[in-house]
């Protein structure tokens, strides 16, 4: 059976990243996967949440939203409910988690990175098109902070690119649409460094069961898929794309080397509850529906 779009199991969707996309952050972009279109923004604070004070090291959190008609039917705007879904915390978290994951958090001093990702339009992927576009705002960031004399590198170890891929009528399919996301036997969403290692994976069947051999197909086609992205992510960056993974590990703000990096440590969840780290619930939430809207 063709795919909604007529995409070959292992095309992504169209990808466009837009820099400086708005006026005020201090790194901004609009990301466009198909059909879904999130907003990502990078916002420096003075400050790092109480866990972290008089430590020397700096912070990398998230927080996920989405408009209310960014979906077919309309929904509740998080401050009327009260707060955040679950839905919404689990995104946030795997957000947050990602980012640090490649960021040298000593090389901030005590500050936070703030990254905002808003679904302005959504047909599947939300979640990954979040860490693809707040990656290149978390890159102009820090760009931002070395201009004002607060790092003299970028303290980034590494790309980072999300991706899902799942299988769809028995047959293993790269970045789902909203139509194959919510029709899937197996849905996985998986975010890897440009090394090719993985940050993480999140994958379920969808009342069904998947093999070994089906998920090593799986994790091919969303390899492949992640060095894509980050060819799309180098070229937006120009020039500091260079520069990732030039900042020496475990320096300080003031202390930079020439040495490339291929990777570095998982900070995972850092300390108690802050930003991204909120309950650590995986459903789905009031209102959501199946899939990743």
């Amino acid at each position: 059976m063709p795919r909604p779009d007529g995409r070959r199991p292992d095309q992504l969707r169209p990808l466009k990243i837009t820099r400086h996309f708005l006026t005020h952050p201090e790194g901004s972009v609009l990301v466009e996967s198909g059909d879904t279109k999130v907003i990502c923004t990078a916002s420096l604070e003075d400050k790092v949440p109480p866990f972290l004070k008089g430590s020397g090291k700096g912070w990398v959190t998230a927080e996920y939203g989405m408009l209310p008609r960014s979906t077919q039917n309309r929904q509740t705007r998080a401050y009327v409910q009260g707060h955040p879904g679950g839905r919404a915390f689990e995104i946030q978290r795997l957000i947050g988690r990602s980012l640090r994951a490649v960021t040298e958090l000593a090389a901030l001093g005590e500050r936070t990175i703030w990254l905002d990702c808003d679904v302005i339009q959504a047909d599947g992927g939300t979640r990954t098109a979040g860490i693809n576009g707040a990656f290149v705002a978390l890159i102009d960031c820090l760009a931002f902070m070395r201009q004002k004399d607060l790092l003299t590198g970028i303290p980034v170890h590494d790309f980072l690119a999300a991706i899902s891929a799942g299988i769809v009528d028995g047959r293993p399919i790269l970045d789902l649409c909203y139509a194959e996301d919510s029709a899937a036997d197996v849905d996985m969403n998986l975010v890897f460094t440009g090394a090719g290692r993985l940050v993480e994976i999140q994958g379920t069947g969808e009342e069904a069961t998947f093999s070994g051999e089906e998920l090593d197909k799986l994790l091919a086609l969303a390899r492949a898929g992640a060095r894509e992205i980050i060819a799309v992510q180098k070229e937006v960056l120009g020039g500091l794309a260079d520069e990732v993974g030039r900042l020496k590990l475990g320096a300080g703000p003031r202390e930079t080397a020439a040495t490339s990096l291929a990777e570095g440590p998982n900070s995972g969840d850092n300390g108690p509850v802050y930003g991204d780290n909120g309950p650590g619930s995986s459903d789905n939430g009031p209102g959501s529906s199946r899939g990743d809207a």
